[in-house]
């Protein structure tokens, strides 16, 4: 064991003051939920619209699967994005990359609004939407960990998991304003309206929100541990090197944590949208409005979480629930397909969205923090996350459509596959050491 995997995360250097840290950490979750805004907002439409107007019509599972193809597109580009502005955010500092990544995917957010159909341009249409999909990906690859880091250094060792939730709760938010706005789309205009042009005014929004998210980022500073390590000339000159000769079973472990994670998000939120209104025949409305009320809960659920979590154990709860959210995956899927009830449906999505999965998804940030010096830090957890997002999240929606077609729209398989996860992430977050 090298001596950087025996150091404490409590040996850093000095945090922020109280009033800079909650500055900070609302900074760090109005950017994120502006981003995870724009980054949603694609994986809603990807089973409602893309699947009917950016490929061939023909086949509905093949251009479903196309559709969803183009959303795993932006998981797996992420670590890209992460590597890059990782790279430069361990060497430079976090605040710039924060306001570039921002730029970057509301930009590309707003494009895809005025993108044109497969009918119009034919295969330029799923050719653009890729790319901006591509784009979407190397923005968000890159912002997680600079938002999650300005929180995280500024706060002190025992209020890090609460601190660090904030931009784990711009999930929530922006899954609720995503959901909400598509909601709200699909109630106040006609089904042809919706599909026609009133799914471009959800991604064009993206613009206004982009200039809101400039004015706040630009107002932040460096954090303090960053600035002593840099005025010390404790910059990492390679940090990808230095990650992966130091730390290279810390990876494979936060690689292992984070598949309970991306898998349950995207049975209960993407998922839904396709496996509820084709195979449950719930109306789409109602499964949105369901994902919409899970987000808002999780808005209180995960800052709950993640404060548990310092005041008892990261890892424990994190194990616990790991378990938990596994398992419960047979009895809800049941529930949700042969209750014959939209009402039992929607409550099962919050439940398990809302709640239970809040206390992997709330001490998740701070914990990943944790296994990494501050040197390398911003490398070392956008590793963990963004290459663990293709494992978990962006493989999920074609797995489970899979799964689900293999055991003739029985639920069983996926139900297996969520536990095993599950079981997975226990494991690797009980080898992890450096995690209290």
């Amino acid at each position: 064991m090298t001596t950087i995997e025996k150091s404490s995360p409590k040996s850093s250097a000095a945090s922020g003051s109280e009033r800079d840290v909650r500055r900070v950490a609302m900074a760090s979750l109005v950017g994120t939920t502006i981003e995870w805004y724009d980054f949603l907002i694609y994986a809603t439409m990807a089973g409602v619209i893309f699947n009917q107007y950016f490929f061939p019509k023909g086949d509905e599972f093949v251009s479903t699967m196309l559709a969803y193809g183009t959303f795993a597109a932006g998981f797996l580009i992420r670590p890209f994005g992460g590597l890059l502005f990782g790279h430069f955010g361990d060497r430079i500092g976090r605040k710039p990359l924060l306001v570039l990544t921002l730029m970057i995917m509301g930009v590309a957010t707003f494009l895809i609004g005025l993108l044109p159909t497969y009918d119009q341009v034919g295969i330029w249409a799923p050719i653009m939407l890729l790319a901006l999909r591509l784009i979407q990906g190397i923005a968000l690859g890159g912002k997680w960990g600079g938002a999650v880091l300005m929180s995280y250094e500024y706060a002190k060792p025992e209020q890090r998991a609460y601190y660090a939730s904030f931009p784990q709760i711009g999930l929530a938010i922006g899954l609720c304003c995503s959901t909400g706005v598509v909601t709200f789309l699909s109630y106040a205009l006609s089904e042809r309206d919706f599909v026609s042009w009133g799914w471009r005014v959800a991604f064009m929004l993206s613009i206004v929100l982009l200039a809101v998210g400039l004015f706040i980022r630009l107002r932040l500073l460096e954090t303090p541990e960053f600035a002593k390590a840099q005025a010390r000339n404790e910059v990492a000159r390679v940090p990808m090197l230095e990650v992966l000769r130091d730390y290279p079973g810390t990876i494979l472990l936060g690689w292992g944590a984070r598949l309970i994670d991306g898998i349950v998000f995207t049975i209960y939120a993407i998922f839904p949208l396709t496996y509820l209104v084709n195979v449950a025949k719930i109306p789409r409305t109602t499964v949105l409005m369901a994902i919409t009320a899970a987000a808002f809960v999780l808005i209180f659920t995960i800052p709950y979480a993640a404060r548990l979590a310092d005041r008892m154990s990261r890892k424990r709860l994190y194990i616990i629930f790991s378990l938990i959210n596994g398992f419960v995956t047979f009895p809800a899927l049941w529930l949700m397909q042969y209750s014959g009830s939209a009402l039992v449906a929607s409550a099962c999505i919050v439940i398990v969205l809302g709640i239970i999965w809040a206390f992997v998804y709330g001490p998740q940030a701070a914990m990943f923090c944790d296994l990494f010096d501050t040197r390398v830090r911003y490398t070392g957890i956008s590793l963990i996350y963004q290459i663990g997002a293709i494992f978990s999240v962006s493989l999920t929606p074609l797995v489970a459509t899979a799964l689900l077609q293999a055991n003739n729209n029985q639920p069983w398989f996926i139900a297996a596959y969520v536990s095993a996860a599950g079981i997975i992430s226990a494991i690797c977050v009980a080898l992890m050491k450096r995690v209290p």
